[in-house]
């Protein structure tokens, strides 16, 4: 159970589930108006929190730096959207949906009497002493005002891919080659191969023959490797720049019967 005393811990602190996910960061702690003790606590959930939902905090408790409350964080961000009135507080309609929503028994008795539980948020601008003040329950107004949250997503914006492909091209290449041509060589008769001259028929016809040899040349192809390609990608920063619009509440005051330059005047 979260005691008042624990309001600062709780509020802009984390939110877990049960199961140790983190669900969001406390915005707000409501309290009971009949028993002044926190009872619900809003969380901000969402792409830079800009969702709020509400979950309750009897059963809660804080776990180190954190908010652990007894509900799943699909739960928590799937409740249903309630609108707080400008005193801070929730409707006795908008409380009994978040009861049925959570499974928790709604008893109207005393309700109807005076005794609804009706909560007032302890926001992050209300301080009274050595804690935190809650609204509805003092006289004071907090004004509030919004802050622009400007983060990033990544999206896909493309894709590149490597495609490997066979093409033929023609080489040409020059090489040597050799053949053979026939080529008569006439010996003169001497004493050295008289003998060798004489050793056959005087007068006889006859044929000598020889085969001649050429080279040709021969095309192959062999495959070795050559490179290794790869896709990388380098990060680039571009600045860009972010325009949005910005709420903030104004407090003036006002006298029953004053005219409207001197409430302009009270305006703070």
């Amino acid at each position: 159970m979260i005691t008042k005393e624990q309001i600062p811990a709780v509020l802009d602190h984390q939110v877990y589930d049960a199961e140790g996910r983190k669900i969001g960061e406390a915005g707000h702690v409501f309290l009971d108006d009949a028993t002044g003790e926190p009872e619900w606590a809003s969380v901000r959930t969402g792409l830079f929190g800009t969702s709020e939902t509400f979950v309750p905090i009897h059963d809660a408790a804080m776990v180190e730096d954190h908010l652990e409350v007894p509900y799943s964080k699909d739960e928590v961000k799937g409740a249903p959207h309630v609108d707080v009135d400008q005193g801070g507080h929730l409707s006795e309609q908008e409380e009994r949906r978040l009861y049925q929503y959570y499974g928790i028994d709604w008893d109207p008795r005393g309700r109807e009497a005076g005794t609804t539980r009706t909560a007032g948020a302890a926001g992050a601008g209300e301080r009274t002493g050595a804690g935190r003040g809650t609204r509805g329950r003092d006289d004071a107004m907090t004004r509030s005002e919004e802050e622009m949250r400007v983060g990033v997503e990544r999206h896909e914006a493309g894709r590149a891919r490597l495609r490997k492909y066979v093409v033929t091209e023609e080489v040409q290449k020059t090489v040597p080659v050799r053949h053979e041509e026939v080529r008569v060589e006439r010996e003169p008769i001497t004493e050295g191969n008289v003998d060798e001259a004489m050793s056959g028929p005087e007068i006889t016809e006859g044929e000598y023959e020889v085969t001649l040899h050429e080279e040709r040349p021969v095309v192959d192809t062999e495959v070795h490797p050559v490179e290794r390609v790869r896709l990388t990608t380098d990060e680039r920063t571009d600045q860009e720049t972010v325009r949005g619009e910005v709420r903030k509440e104004r407090i003036e005051e006002e006298e029953a019967g004053a005219s409207d330059d001197e409430r302009r005047r009270r305006r703070r």
